[in-house]
């Protein structure tokens, strides 16, 4: 090494060393003068790779320091370096202890090697009342090494569960003495200091899957710390006995149970690692694979056995478990509540069958809750305790249901007291006794008894019917029908008694004029069961609503029969009103006549004429005598005397009594007709009018002369109307007429001969 230079000789300095050295040499230890202060021992300690610095004692300037070094185990020094205060000089071998260099006589070492273990002499030479002195320096040099980053070794990082495992935390180097600490940490969760585990080895026996995780150590000596990288020990277990759960929870004796129509989530978890394959079976077939089996609609037919199947594909084991689901459905609809009377007592019936598990029912009325039953129950009440409007209400519960399932029962009485009527079958074979008494819960019980009290046949709700064999002896004969309610005394009843029907008719003799409307009128007086009325023509047949010339029309008891357009030959006679029922019948007889109107005045043709063309003709007529008549009737035919004779047809009809003339159209020029004529009073027609053939009009002149100079006239006009208009538009061609004067400077060739002329005519004609 190099160090500082001074002036002084090389060859002197070393032999200085060497005389200062002589005696160590010798003796290997210092040979203090009687002057020599004591010695002094230091021990000092340094860090591998870091620095120290060798103090030589305190005192004048030395002359001379001089550094030696003896290793550990050796007695012989080794010299390191020397400075005489101006030079330096460190040896070559110094290198195995760091760099060394001198500072003001201390010895500094960087780098600092493990070489440098061992005992360092300073020697130190000065001068001391003009004579030289030695001074010697002990330190003791501890070099400390900082422990290496600890690894962690397992000895099977992947044990079975029962398997012993050993832990070793490996440190390469580091000083005496080394500490370790161990830390545990789960695969999921935070770690955890192993206490009392303070050596670099320790033993899990046997290992269980608590001991899963990361392992890491620390090692500590008096320079440092270092921990190390996790280490994961992964225990192979299982699987355990799965455990299933559900979602929503039900718990039923036997395992689980679910709504209809809910999602229902089974899960399967099975302690194990490697994880487990789960397989799903229901009633021994498999329906999924996975931990979880989701059923999106339960419905009745997932009711069955699951198994969850847990396999290691590692250690290659199997565990199952098997649950029972049974799928909960109500019942259909709601519960019915019914009551029923006994004597002095009711009995309130609630009943809501089927179902999984059956609905629990339960009655609670106003003295408070009742018994309690599945699907159904029954409470008994005595009738005394119990008052018009008590309620009673049946509650139904179901696991499958989130609000209960109700239906009530109010008591009430029935309003009024029974009905009484009767009715006859079809052909009046049998009399039907009806009784009603509607309303009430529960509904009044009903019975008919005789005239005995005895009762008829059985008694039955709200409404009794009894049927008897329709006889004459029945007429006059009471029936009773008596009414029962739990709520309600003394008890109501109704008579009833049956009797033949009887008549009474409006008029026994009506009259009506021919071709007027008649009505007859038959009233029912009495009678039960209720009677059938209906009428009897002349010839004893049935007037039903379809027959012609006839309407029935009833009103309540009433049957009135009305007659239109009457005809004596068909509507007079003799017509009865016939009352029927199962108890007998009864008939009324009324006469209907139907009179004519007066005969018409005679009527004669007074003129019949054609008109233009031959295809009308004009009528005129007048009236013989006196007598009522309400219109004329003209008939017409063709004529003997014609190519078609034929027929009379009407040609007129509806024509005012007022009128004596008619014009008649559509006729055939080609046919030669015949008319008469006929007075109308109503439906009475009178004698016919003689028959007459249409004449031609007589002829006259006087027209057609007018009508020839008119034509003449207008006809001569409008000729000299038109020679006027020529000649004044050629004035040449008559000279006679003035030509125009020419306007002087003007061509008469310019001139305009087209001007129009203004020509006034006035014509007057007399007859």
């Amino acid at each position: 090494m190099v160090g500082q230079r001074a002036q002084h000789d090389p060859v002197s300095l070393l032999l200085l060393i060497r005389l200062c050295l002589l005696h160590l040499r010798a003796s290997g230890q210092p040979h203090p003068t009687p002057e020599a202060p004591a010695e002094e021992v230091v021990s000092v300690q340094g860090v591998r790779g870091g620095s120290v610095e060798l103090a030589c004692g305190s005192g004048p300037a030395p002359l001379l320091v001089l550094w030696s070094f003896t290793p550990l185990g050796s007695l012989v020094p080794r010299p390191v370096a020397v400075t005489d205060g101006a030079m330096s000089k460190v040896e070559a071998i110094a290198s195995a202890l760091g760099v060394v260099s001198l500072r003001n006589g201390s010895l500094v070492l960087g780098e600092l090697r493990e070489g440098a273990r061992g005992h360092f002499l300073c020697q130190v030479l000065h001068v001391a009342g003009g004579q030289l002195h030695t001074a010697y320096s002990h330190v003791t040099l501890a070099v400390l090494v900082p422990v290496s980053k600890p690894q962690v070794r397992l000895s099977n990082p992947s044990p079975v569960e029962g398997a012993s495992v050993v832990a070793t935390c490996a440190v390469r180097e580091g000083t005496e003495p080394v500490t370790f600490a161990w830390q545990h940490q789960a695969s999921q969760g935070l770690g955890e200091a192993l206490v009392g585990v303070t050596e670099p080895l320790f033993r899990l026996d046997p290992v269980n899957r608590t001991h899963l995780g990361w392992y890491m150590c620390s090692a500590r000596n008096s320079v440092n710390r270092l921990s190390s990288d996790g280490a994961f020990l992964d225990v192979i277990f299982g699987p355990d006995k799965p455990v299933i759960t559900m979602e929503p929870l039900g718990l039923a004796e036997e395992g689980f149970w679910a709504s209809e129509r809910e999602e229902v989530t089974l899960s399967c978890l099975a302690a194990s690692n490697p994880p487990s394959h789960y397989v799903w079976l229901r009633d021994h077939t498999q329906v999924h694979t996975g931990p979880t089996y989701i059923i999106a609609r339960a419905g009745r037919v997932h009711t069955g056995l699951y198994t969850c199947l847990a396999h290691n594909s590692y250690l290659d084991s199997r565990t199952q478990t098997t649950v029972q689901l049974t799928i909960y459905y109500p019942p259909e609809g709601q519960p019915s509540c019914a009551v029923h009377p006994s004597p002095g007592a009711v009995t309130l019936l609630c009943a809501w069958p089927e179902g999984l598990p059956p609905a629990q029912l339960q009655w609670e009325g106003p003295q408070g809750p009742g018994p309690t039953a599945p699907s159904n129950v029954t409470w008994s009440h005595a009738a005394a305790q119990l008052s018009s409007g008590s309620i009673f209400t049946c509650t139904g519960r179901h696991p499958a249901l989130a609000p209960p399932a109700l239906c009530t029962v109010t008591l009430w009485e029935p309003l009024g007291r029974p009905t009484c009527w009767s009715t006859a079958t079809m052909g009046h074979q049998f009399i039907m006794l009806s009784c009603e008494w509607p309303g009430g819960e529960p509904p009044a019980t009903l019975s008919w008894l005789d005239e005995q009290q005895q009762p008829l046949g059985s008694s039955s709700s709200s409404t009794a019917v009894h049927l008897l064999q329709a006889q004459e002896d029945l007429a006059g004969r009471e029936f009773t029908c008596r009414g029962t309610h739990l709520l309600r005394t003394p008890d109501p009843h109704c008579h009833l008694q049956l009797e033949a029907p009887q008549l009474d008719v409006a008029e026994p003799r009506v009259s009506v004029l021919e071709g007027g409307e008649a009505w007859l009128e038959c009233s029912l007086r009495g009678g039960t069961p209720p009677a059938q009325l209906l009428w009897l023509g002349p010839q004893q047949q049935q007037v039903d609503h379809g027959t012609s010339g006839f309407m029935l029309h009833p009103e309540g008891a009433q049957l009135r029969l009305g007659i239109y357009d009457a005809d004596p030959a068909h509507h007079r006679g003799t017509y009865q009103c016939v009352a029927r029922n199962a108890v007998g019948n009864s008939s009324r007889s009324v006469l209907l006549e139907v009179l004519r109107y007066p005969a018409p005045p005679n009527v004669t043709i007074s003129r019949l004429t054609y008109g233009r063309h031959r295809r009308e003709v004009q009528l005129q007529w007048a009236i013989a005598g006196p007598g009522n008549l309400t219109g004329f009737l003209v008939q017409r035919k063709a004529s003997a005397l014609g190519p078609g004779a034929g027929a009379w047809e009407t040609a007129a009809s509806d024509i005012e009594p007022e009128s004596r003339g008619r014009r008649l159209g559509g006729l055939d020029p080609g046919v030669l007709y015949a008319f008469r004529i006929l007075a109308l009073n109503h439906h009475t027609a009178g004698h016919p009018s003689e028959v007459k053939i249409p004449a031609d009009p007589p002829f006259s002149a006087y027209p057609a002369v007018l009508g020839a100079a008119g034509t003449g006239m207008v006809v001569a006009t409008v000729a000299s109307l038109l020679v006027f208009q020529y000649a004044a538009r050629h004035p040449e061609t008559f000279p006679c007429l003035e030509t125009p004067t020419t306007t002087p400077g003007l061509d008469p060739a310019q001139e305009t001969t087209d001007a129009p002329v203004n020509v006034t005519i006035t014509v007057t004609a007399t007859p």
